[in-house]
């Protein structure tokens, strides 16, 4: 399985990936799930993949040389795609070109084509840009309303991003976030695990040398796990206890509700059983 995660706030963006592909008692594959095109001073992308390994290999090689015509123009590739827009259009039609490739036989064989794709960057004279891909090669681009991108086992490392990434978020926090997020999906998921890449871009820069591979070794990741469940725990240990009908409780837990009443039925203990 997979988690794969994208942000894009005000100051740049953060993506990071797991490695895992299949786990079980006695078989877990390792697969890089990120791959980074970069001509620096020109141009910055990075793509994250989740579904078929088969698929999303042959997508993310054929899209270093896959051409495509956009709005009518001579065919062209992600090198020399004039913005992340039409990049992300090469990208869907270089998916539907793998389906229209592999489908017909996956499908005869009973396997669903399955690719999901997040892709983002930057272009030298335009903005930021993140998208994520349906296997059907449309996509959406994220908002300042819902600046990130999930793939893959996503349920677990959504809520740290729900409370805490909006667009203002300084880097290194969204960053730290980001990992929260990988290690709240490894402590949940055993189909997710390490090595984690990440690859942090600062805005406008083209270019990036923040990337690391993090494995079990890694200090700075072996901190936030620890701390975060200490952390955690403490928030917990500091909320009170629920109190009922005390006339002491600032936050009593019953409350009187004629709408909200328990549908109950008592019986009589003088009542015969028929």
């Amino acid at each position: 399985m997979t988690y794969c995660v994208s942000l894009k706030v005000a100051a740049g963006m953060v993506f990071a990936s797991d490695s895992r592909t299949n786990a079980g008692f006695d078989q877990i594959s390792t697969f890089r799930k990120m791959v980074v095109y970069e001509r620096p001073g020109d141009r910055f992308m990075v793509l994250l993949s989740s579904g078929n390994l088969s698929i999303s290999q042959s997508v993310r090689e054929l899209l270093q040389v896959e051409r495509f015509a956009v709005d009518g123009s001579e065919p062209t590739t992600i090198w020399q795609a004039k913005s992340m827009f039409d990049a992300a259009r090469i990208l869907g039609h270089t998916v539907r070109r793998v389906n229209d490739q592999d489908g017909p036989a996956l499908r005869a064989a009973g396997i669903d084509f399955s690719c999901t794709l997040i892709f983002g960057g930057q272009i030298r004279g335009e903005a930021m840009r993140l998208f994520l891909v349906y296997s059907t090669g449309n996509f959406i681009e994220a908002t300042p309303e819902t600046c990130y991108f999930q793939i893959g086992e996503a349920k677990y490392g959504k809520p740290v991003l729900d409370r805490m990434i909006v667009p203002t978020t300084p880097l290194a926090d969204a960053t730290k976030c980001a990992l929260l997020s990988i290690d709240s999906t490894l402590k949940s998921n055993l189909s997710v695990g390490l090595p984690i890449d990440l690859v942090v871009y600062k805005v406008d820069s083209l270019c990036c040398d923040d990337s690391v591979c993090i494995d079990e070794a890694n200090p700075y990741f072996a901190m936030i796990r620890g701390s975060w469940g200490e952390r955690l725990r403490e928030a917990f240990e500091g909320i009170e206890n629920p109190r009922w009908d005390s006339a002491e409780a600032q936050h009593p837990l019953r409350v009187r509700s004629e709408r909200y009443e328990l549908l109950r039925k008592i019986q009589n203990p003088d009542e015969k059983l028929i």
